[in-house]
């Protein structure tokens, strides 16, 4: 709470203000002046200056400031000093954040109230800091009283003078200023004395801080009224134009109002005439347009009704073009507008795979939906809502412009990454200037058909604030149970959403909430394997690269050992972005030598990809990278950019402290080295380990790469075999890597993501996978034949298993 002159305690005390005032400039011998003591206490003041004789009232509400008035009010003299601060929003003033000039006051009245304690106080006199003394827990300092400088008889006139002028000045002010009252005309002759009438005209004016300061620091009457002078004037000029600019706009309003009324007439003439049916050919025209657009009848009414309002309404009024935006949307919309479908099964077989390699899942079930369409000839048929879920650059959103090819149907795509207000899916109400629908109906609208590829790109990034939730927006978008009528705020009319392929992508799907994920089929897209990237890579990538820099395949070709060494030394991903990027670099180094005057064929090979590009970045055996030593173990683990190893390392040192975990490990898989660790100690004799190292010894486990955040309780197993890896001081398999939860007593449960993780193992030379039983049908169903021939797989359901088949003994 600041310290500063409250508008509510002023209006109370108005009346009382002048009359005390008045009564305190004149001399009266039987009151004695309050005594100023040398040192004094400071009450900092924001935006307020208070001058001698001036009565004012103060809310104080700083606690270093309200102690500061309990020791003033326990003394006899209750006198302060009242300083303003030079930055009002400082909390904490010190010496520094204060003018050097104050005025100390008598404090007449205290109330208090809760958080703060207010104040009447009335001006003594000037005064200069000298010398600084405290700062805690409030300002206290030496000060000198300044008393006002006495008139010389030379000076005499010019003071006349300079009184007149600014009592001129002042009363002009007041008569413009509808914010002062008109008693105040009286003041500048009821109060005599010209340095008191100067103090109390610069206390009533509206001035700014820094000139109200210089009033105060002022001490001869001259030089103070010279510089209220100059202040008055400046004001007064302000006020005037203030005024003028005032007149200007009433009589501009009296001038639009007469436009308006000969306008008026102007219309009634030219109806007379004959004239004037601009307007009306133009308002024709859109009913035309609003009767061919097909609408139901709901929607035809309300554009109806819109338009019979526009009739009404005077072409240079702002509603005007509200009404007639809204009336040209509704006739713009396709309400029946539609593509007819592609139902060659083999076109569409053949255009996703032109456009796209692998991806079987989703290819086959836009070939039941279309073969679903070319059976069913009679009622609607209900189109899919597809999620495609996967890591970056397998193809998700470049696969719906394929379907919409293969399918003859336009396509919409619109990023919902990073949208927060809700509006940007159901529209803006008319009544905010500048509404618009929302991005579903503008979409519809752009591709001019109500039967399109539609793709929601990046739902899982959908954000909320306190403008809505568009995620909950999208629960009717995406409700074929209710989207045949979604209700666009700005249309206020239902629109047929059941006739639109959604489509919708996404990197995870822990982000997406319930319901909404509940309304969608979910396809995921995992991982592609080396020699699937090969054929992407040759397929599309290299070609669309030749295209973009300007090359014919004549003149530039790319040997599949380069390509494979593009893959394998310098990108290590789920997708085909990063080796895209790299193709991309390695053109441009041929494009380079073709710039230089080159003539002949140029071949890409293993050596000019090292020679462009420079030494591979990753090893092809990721496994033999790191010497595993007993107390190590592989695991594997998914990741939103696809799989990825996840070494885990343990080690035994002096102590009691029990388990340490390192590597920002999540509260799951925290919890899973703790089970991990239980178990180990619960079967020692078993695994023939001593039972005195646990009570002698404290375990660590790291996870190294502790930058990245881990969780998740698939590394359960991994964590068991590097534990008893490290008690018993043997070493694990080589080229082993695993996955799997493990329980209290030994149970290997089911993890997910297991085409990513077993396409990480087999991208980092892993020949040995330990997987839970329960995934059997995980590995043997989207794991590639050529890359389960690779591939040793142990299928465990018990903790003896895993370390039957971990251990080499």
């Amino acid at each position: 709470m600041s310290q500063k002159a409250e508008p509510d305690l002023e209006a109370q005390i108005e009346e009382a203000l002048g009359a005390a005032a008045e009564e305190a400039i004149e001399e009266d011998s039987g009151e004695m002046k309050p005594v100023i003591p040398e040192e004094l206490v400071l009450l900092p003041l924001r935006d307020a200056v208070v001058f001698p004789m001036l009565i004012a009232p103060l809310s104080v509400g700083r606690p270093n400031s309200i102690n500061l008035i309990d020791e003033a009010v326990s003394q006899s003299s209750r006198v302060i000093g009242v300083i303003a601060q030079r930055n009002p929003q400082i909390d904490e003033p010190t010496f520094e954040d204060v003018f050097e000039y104050g005025c100390a006051v008598v404090i007449r009245t205290l109330m208090r109230v809760p958080d703060s304690v207010r104040l009447i106080v009335q001006g003594i006199v000037r005064f200069r800091i000298v010398e600084r003394l405290q700062e805690e827990p409030y300002l206290k300092a030496k000060i000198e009283v300044l008393a006002d400088e006495p008139i010389v008889p030379e000076e005499a006139e010019e003071v006349e003078a300079l009184r007149r002028s600014v009592a001129a000045l002042f009363e002009q002010a007041v008569r413009l200023t509808p914010q002062l009252p008109d008693e105040l005309l009286a003041m500048t002759t009821t109060v005599r004395e010209s340095n008191v009438m100067a103090d109390l005209v610069a206390a009533h004016m509206p001035l700014s801080l820094q000139d109200k300061q210089d009033v105060l620091e002022a001490l001869g009457t001259r030089e103070r009224l010279r510089k209220l002078l100059e202040v008055l004037g400046r004001e007064v000029r302000v006020l005037e134009l203030t005024s003028k600019v005032h007149s200007e706009v009433s009589a501009e309003l009296s001038k639009s109002q007469r436009e308006f009324y000969l306008r008026e007439q102007l219309k009634a003439i030219q109806r007379e005439l004959g004239e004037g049916e601009d307007t009306g050919a133009e308002l024709e025209e859109l009913r035309a347009q609003v009767e061919e657009a097909g609408m139901p009848e709901a929607a035809l009414k309300e554009a109806t009704r819109e338009l019979d309002r526009l009739a009404r309404i005077n072409p240079g009024s702002p509603e005007y073009s509200v009404a007639r935006t809204y009336v040209e949307t509704m006739a713009a919309l396709p309400w029946s507008a539609s593509t007819t479908d592609n139902l060659d099964l083999e076109n569409a077989r053949s255009v996703l795979d032109a456009d796209h390699s692998g991806l079987q899942k989703i290819k086959d079930r836009i070939i039941e939906f279309l073969a679903v369409r070319k059976v069913k000839r009679e009622g609607a048929v209900r189109q899919p809502i597809l999620c495609f879920y996967g890591p970056p650059g397998v193809g998700k959103t470049s696969l719906g412009m394929s379907i919409a090819r293969a399918l003859d149907r336009k396509f919409v795509r619109i990023s919902l990454g990073g949208m927060r207000d809700e509006a940007e899916i159901r529209g803006h109400r008319r009544t905010y200037i500048g509404a618009l629908p929302g991005q579903i109906i503008q979409g519809l609208r752009r591709a001019e058909s109500n039967n399109p590829v539609f793709m929601l790109d990046e739902v899982d990034k959908l954000g909320t604030d306190f403008r809505g939730d568009p995620a909950s927006a999208l629960l009717e978008v995406l409700d074929p149970q209710q989207n045949s009528a979604f209700r666009d705020h700005y249309i206020d009319a239902p629109f047929d959403l059941s006739h639109v392929f959604f489509l919708t992508t996404a990197n995870r799907l822990d982000t997406i909430p319930g319901p909404l994920r509940d309304r969608m089929e979910i396809i995921e897209l995992g991982g592609y394997t080396e020699e699937e990237k090969l054929e992407i890579a040759k397929d599309h990538l290299v070609p669309r690269q030749l295209d973009e820099h300007g090359l014919s395949p004549r003149q530039l070709v790319f040997k599949d050992d380069a390509l494979t060494a593009l893959i394998q030394g310098y990108t290590r991903e789920a997708g085909v972005r990063n080796l895209e990027r790299e193709i991309a670099n390695v053109t441009r180094k041929a494009t380079l030598q073709f710039a230089n005057g080159r003539k002949a064929k140029l071949t890409v090979t293993k050596r000019f990809v090292v020679t462009s590009l420079g030494a591979p970045r990753f090893q092809r055996d990721l496994v033999t990278e790191r010497r595993l030593l007993p107390g190590m173990a592989v695991g594997l683990a998914w990741t939103p950019m696809g799989g990825d190893l996840l070494f885990v390392e343990t080690a035994l040192l002096p102590g009691t402290k029990g388990l340490l975990l390192t590597g920002q490990a999540g509260d799951v898989m925290r919890e899973s080295a703790t089970t991990a660790l239980s178990y180990v100690r619960s079967h020692a004799r078993e695994l023939k380990i001593e039972p005195e190292s646990f009570e002698k010894n404290e375990i660590h486990i790291h996870l190294p790469e502790g930058a990245v955040p881990k969780d998740g309780p698939s590394a359960g197993i991994t964590m068991v075999c590097a534990l008893v890896s490290l008690l018993t001081g043997q070493g694990l398999t080589k080229r082993l890597a695993m996955t799997g939860e493990v329980t209290l007593v030994g149970q290997v449960l089911p993890v997910g993501g297991i085409k990513e993780k077993v396409l990480a193992a087999h991208r980092a030379g892993v020949e040995t996978v330990i997987l839970p039983a329960e995934n059997r049908k995980d590995f043997e169903e989207e794991i590639p034949e050529k890359i389960q021939a690779r591939l040793t797989v142990r299928y465990v359901s018990n903790v003896g298993q895993v370390i039957r088949a971990a251990f080499p003994d």
